[in-house]
Parts: C-alpha cells; structure tokens; sequence
C-alpha cells in the first residue's frame, strides 16, 4: 500500500484542505491527515495539489511527425489543409514511425499530465496491426492508458480498415480498449457506411462539420446533413465521439442528443485551422455531452483546456456564457467517457477510482479553499501546469519531475525516423 501525503486534494468535486491518499492501482482511501493510519510508501506532496491525470478525448499520435516538417502549403479551404499536409504525411506512415510517432506522444503527453488519451489514428503504409502497435507504445511501453481507433476512409483499403478496428476493438482492459473509427463523411462512401454498419455494433469515433466543407459535400453528395447521413447508416450510436461539430444546425443537434452521443471539442485546433467554433450554448440546451480534445495539435492539455474556457466566453458574446459549472461538466464527460470504455472509474479521488494521480506544484498566493478552488485551479495551475509527479494505475511514471523512462535515445531515434518519414513525401 502507498501514500500521498500533506495534499491539498481536488478532483473537481471535493477538496481536502490538508490530506492522505491511500493506494495500489485504485484509491483505497482519503482522509485528512490527523486520522492518516500510515504506509509502507509515501509520497510527501508538500501542501501541493493533487488532482486526477487528465484525459485527452479526442487527438491524432500519427501527427507527432507534423512538427518542423515543410511542405508546400497553400491552402484555399480545409480540404486543401487535408490534401497538402495531413493526408500526405499519414499515407506515409509504417510500423516503425508508428511506433516512435506513439512513443514520443506518450511521453510528451505524460510530461503534461494527460493519463489516457483518445486517439483517431491513420497509416496509410499499416493499417492492420496498427493499432496494437499504438497499444504497445502507448500503454506498455509509456504506461498510460489508451483508447484506440483507425480512421477508416476511402483513400485506404476499407476492408483492412473495418478488420483492424474490429479486431482490435474485440479485446480490452482497464489500460486500453478500442473502438470503430472513421474519418469524416467527405471521405466516406455510401458503400462504405453500409459495410462498417454491417459489420460493427458499437460506438463510433469521426470527424463532423469540422469546416463547412463537410457539410457541403454530404448536402451535394447525398442530399442529406453529415448528421442525417449517419443515422440513415444506424451509426448514430450511444457514447459514439463525434469530433468537433463545428458546424452541425439544431436539427443535427436534437439527433446527437437523442442517439447519446458526445461530441468532442478541439477549439485550438479549430482557431489554427481558422473553421470556426462550436456553439455551446445550443447544444447545452439540447443536452449534449461535450469532451475535451485537441485534435492532435501538441501535448499541453493545459492550454486546450483554458482555451475551451476562453473561447466559449467569446463565442458566447458574453463573459458569463461559458462558466465554472460548464468547465468542470466537460471535464468530467470525458473522464466518465473513457472510463467507459475501459471498464475503469476515472476522474474522482476516493475509493474504488483508478489511482492515476497528479502532483502539481502551486504557490498560492491568495486564499484557497472548496468555495474558489475552481477558479484557482483554470487561472492559476492551468497557467503554469507542470506535474511533479504522475502515477498511473497505481504506479509512478514521473517522480520528483524525472521521468522514469529512457527519454533521450526514445527521442534521438524518433528524430532518424521522422527525417526518413519526410523523404517519402
């Protein structure tokens, strides 16, 4: 049994001034630390915070390789974003850049906090293996916790596409579980939604109305909405992601409300591709559960997280559009999501939750306590967010800001990989 002690301890619902966490791979117990009974093992937080590991609900491993890459790009609208970067680079991707793609995300997303991610990943050179290639990396390899799919499209061999997210979505634990990925209706056939509802049951993970272009295309395609289209496949489904939704009318709304589905927010991304954002006002009212994500673009979960919360204010028009209440909501949906997923509680900091946990420096400079501690939490630790230590399914990965993992030959590897990657471009 282990210990983190002398914590000030939130988990976006309860705090403890002065406190004990108890400990394997699942919280055992919390208390104040005039009733801690003692541990073999002990970690002394030193009045820091603690809070649960963070999850990314939505992001793309097979983008690591994106950074300093030039190519030329000049693009019109966000199909062109597609066509001149991000399809070139994915079309190029095998095991080996897969690999080392997973590796350095994991580290980098581990250095930020982030314990499970939820990935939509592509490669167009492996596709089947692929994503146990990722769970290799990621989970075993790294130690986080991963939820995995392939964007199937019909620039890729679909067949392979729908044995691979099958497969691989057949198996799961509390480390990593798959579901039924696809890319985005622009790049999905009539024939194509009809196979993988055939053939899969369960939840599914796309892109929707990213950018107008998406929507346009399914009107001009198939007289339908992106939104429509997929229920007319019966791909609406329960706990499905649907990223983005940028641009999806009320109609779109009620049906993604009514089917249970969450829809995945990735503003960064959004503002760097220059589409637009989300309307969080309308689909609070129609009950839509909204995650977290960041599309791919870095690994400081810190920053998506307060551009959520500055970017729905402006989308709102107003500074009380978006509120705390409406902060900690996504948060915790994407807890309550991938926990889901993996068969695991997440998110909370009392008995029975997984013990992925982080130790976050914070010098307070104005009074804490339970009634403020969210507004401490969004400007002052998300502005200076840098974890002490992370633990993950009871174990711990960072200790005292060193990670316990052979990051420089990981990294100097990656970069010979990466380099061969561009000159297939």
């Amino acid at each position: 049994m282990k210990a983190i002690i002398n914590a000030k301890i939130y988990d976006f619902e309860n705090y403890i001034e002065n406190g004990y966490i108890l400990y394997d791979k699942k919280i055992l117990e919390t208390g104040k630390m005039e009733d801690y009974p003692g541990a073999l093992f002990e970690i002394n937080a030193k009045g820091n915070l603690v809070i649960p590991g963070l999850v990314v609900g939505h992001t793309h491993i097979y983008s690591t390789f994106a950074r300093g890459l030039s190519v030329p790009f000049n693009p019109k609208n966000f199909k062109d974003i597609l066509t001149q970067l991000w399809w070139k680079l994915d079309a190029k991707l095998d095991k080996e850049a897969n690999y080392y793609s997973a590796l350095v995300a994991g580290l980098e997303f581990l250095k930020n906090g982030v314990t499970t991610v939820i990935d939509h990943h592509a490669s167009g050179l492996q596709i089947k293996g692929s994503l146990s290639t990722l769970k290799q990396a990621i989970c075993e390899e790294i130690g986080l916790r991963g939820i995995f799919c392939f964007e199937t499209s019909d620039r890729f061999n679909v067949k392979e596409c729908v044995e691979e997210n099958v497969e691989f979505a057949a198996h799961s634990n509390e480390m990593h579980a798959g579901i039924f990925g696809l890319h985005a209706s622009l790049s999905l056939s009539e024939e194509t939604l009809k196979v993988v509802s055939q053939h899969y049951e369960g939840p599914i993970h796309i892109h929707v109305a990213e950018s107008p272009d998406d929507e346009k295309d399914s009107i001009e395609k198939y007289g339908m909405r992106v939104v429509k289209r997929l229920e007319k496949h019966s791909l609406l489904r329960e706990n499905s992601i649907l990223a983005h939704c940028v641009h999806v009318n009320e109609e779109e709304m009620a049906l993604i409300s009514q089917y249970k589905c969450y829809v995945a927010y990735n503003v960064t991304s959004n503002m760097n591709n220059a589409v637009g954002l989300p309307d969080y006002q309308k689909m609070k009212r129609y009950g839509i559960n909204v995650i977290a994500g960041n599309d791919g673009l870095g690994f400081n979960f810190s920053r998506d997280l307060l551009n959520i919360f500055f970017s729905m204010k402006l989308a709102g028009n107003s500074p009380i559009s978006f509120d705390f209440n409406d902060f900690i909501k996504i948060i915790n949906n994407t807890y309550e999501l991938a926990g889901k997923y993996l068969g695991v509680k997440l998110g909370k900091i009392k008995p029975g939750y997984a013990a992925d946990l982080l130790i976050i420096p914070y010098d307070i400079p104005t009074p804490m306590n339970s009634s403020n501690i969210i507004g401490h939490f969004i400007f002052g630790v998300l502005d200076n967010f840098k974890p002490s230590h992370v633990i993950v399914n009871g174990k711990t990965l960072i200790d005292n800001f060193n990670v316990l993992l052979q990051t420089e030959i990981i990294y100097k590897e990656a970069s010979k990989i990466a380099e061969t990657v561009w000159k297939r471009l």
